[in-house]
């Protein structure tokens, strides 16, 4: 009887649970929303039982369409980072999860910024200092709801604390604890030196597990809820773009993949951390991948599928995706002068400047729906430029011949191309049933010990690649248009939206 492998995806908008074959080819597959709380602007945060209600409602969905629940032979959890659920001695949440991208923290940020300097926290984590990290997370519960962490006993990132609900064992891998700003990357390790200066016990931190590491088997209890076998082997899971690039086999060093959800990660592989300071600086992060003795760099941005979903919510109402993306798909390149900057959450490296925001210009009574559609689609594939080409060169890599792409937004067949016209390369899109949940699915099989090792499981699956090209024709045209109006717009408006920033602030 073949095994079968799962993963799950807690993901900033949906819950995905999806079963696989060892090969990577998915039998079942469960997507339920992500319940998200938005109680004022900049603000938002997730319900710890909400999150565990719609996981298990997803593994029940996905396994009811199984033809024998009981080949299920291990799982794995992925998640979005930086987010995590504080609890207490018994498990229990002690307060809601604030979401990544949660900005509340942006006093904690300049507490650290004086206490301890960007530089040395660059130094010791990796991370430029932002205020989506679970450290600021951790400092803000401190200070505002101090009954509430007063009771914590220990933080736990998304994938962790699923995993826990499901076996019962706390603990925090690799490449999420890189996206807390307490983990020591060169030694992989905990910081028992950043940890002290802001007056945080190591306790609170869950015990490192390597990804893939079979933490526990599912309780009786998660059995009951999930639809779980009796006995499944639970495993450390990982940061949801790390274990996608796991998936497609981004792993050597050079190599670069674009992931596309809600947010992108723009991810090159790297043999070891990257200590120039100026990196930080930019807002790049690194951490660990979830395959051993590798690393990974990060730029992107924190609104690519956000930006479209909030475009249509303003001027789609009515229209579908289809609609829209024909009506942009009819416009010339530059999109009759207008143009986008997608920074409606935080900036995105080089630029670090949590203040900025986004904004249109260069509009007219010309601008159609149609054309703002294409100047958003084009302001992310700009964006994403922007992004990656700073980041290649601190890495000393070169631009690669091509770029592997994964995550619901590939689906954007407009945008993909405008994307490869822009860098003027071929994107090859992994046809891949949720590469997030395989790269999980692949940790779990590890764990249970369906594969010896990850370069046997990537090895045996089976999965076909698109390639999107550039529209040559265009090519001269978006690199004119890139440089000569795209790179200019955020100096020119930095200190508008400081203002704006500042208004707001006060208000």
């Amino acid at each position: 009887m073949t095994p079968l492998l799962v993963g799950v995806d807690v993901g900033t908008t949906n819950v995905k649970a999806v079963v696989y074959e060892p090969d990577g080819g998915a039998v079942a597959v469960a997507v339920v929303p992500t319940p998200t709380h938005y109680p004022r602007p900049s603000w938002a945060f997730y319900r710890p039982d909400e999150l565990w209600t719609q996981t298990v409602k997803a593994l029940r969905e996905a396994l009811a369409k199984v033809d024998d629940p009981r080949r299920v032979a291990g799982i794995a959890i992925t998640s979005m980072g930086e987010a995590g659920v504080p609890v207490d001695v018994a498990g229990d949440p002690t307060f809601d999860a604030i979401a990544w991208f949660d900005t509340r923290t942006e006093p904690q940020v300049a507490w650290l910024e004086r206490e301890l300097g960007r530089e040395a926290l660059f130094a010791t984590t990796g991370l430029s200092l932002q205020p989506i990290w679970s450290l600021c997370k951790l400092l803000w519960l401190r200070e505002n709801e101090p009954e509430a962490f007063g009771r914590t006993a220990r933080w736990l990132n998304i994938a962790d604390y699923i995993a826990y609900r499901l076996c019962g064992v706390q603990a925090t891998d690799l490449s999420l604890a890189s996206r807390t700003m307490a983990l020591d990357l060169a030694h992989l390790r905990w910081s028992d030196d950043l940890l002290a200066a802001v007056g945080l016990s190591r306790d609170l931190l869950a015990p490192l597990a390597q990804s893939g590491t079979r933490l526990g088997n599912v309780t009786a209890e998660s059995v009951r809820e999930s639809g779980l076998p009796v006995g499944t082997p639970v495993s450390a899971g990982g940061h949801d773009h790390v274990c996608g690039a796991l998936a497609v086999g981004v792993i050597e060093p050079g190599e670069v993949l674009n992931s596309l959800g809600t947010a992108e990660a723009l991810f090159i592989a790297l043999e070891r951390p990257l200590t120039d300071p100026a990196m930080g600086g930019q807002g790049y992060s690194q951490g660990a991948h979830v395959v051993p003795g590798r690393y990974y760099a990060f730029g992107g941005q924190y609104t690519v599928g956000a930006s479209v979903d909030w475009l249509r919510g303003i001027l789609g109402v009515g229209a579908d995706y289809e609609t829209l993306l024909a009506e942009a798909e009819v416009m010339p390149p530059g999109s009759i002068g207008v143009c986008f900057l997608p920074h409606l959450r935080l900036a995105a490296p080089p630029v670090d400047d949590p203040r900025s925001r986004g904004a249109f210009i260069g509009l007219s009574t010309d601008a159609t729906r149609g054309a703002m559609v294409r100047a958003t689609l084009e302001g992310l594939a700009f964006e994403s430029r922007r992004s990656l080409e700073p980041l290649l060169a601190h890495a000393r890599a070169a631009m690669p011949g091509q770029i592997v792409a994964i995550g619901g937004v590939t689906r954007n067949g407009l945008l993909m191309r405008i994307k490869a016209t822009s860098l003027d390369r071929p994107f090859t899109i992994a046809d891949v049933e949720e590469a997030t949940t395989l790269g999980a699915a692949i940790l779990g099989g590890l764990g249970a010990g369906v594969y010896p090792d990850a370069s046997t499981a990537l090895a045996g699956l089976r999965y076909p690649r698109t390639t999107v090209p550039p529209m040559t024709e265009d090519v001269a045209r978006y690199d004119a248009l890139y440089h000569d109006v795209y790179c200019r717009i955020y100096p020119a408006l930095r200190p508008v939206h400081h203002a704006v920033h500042a208004s707001q602030a006060g208000s």
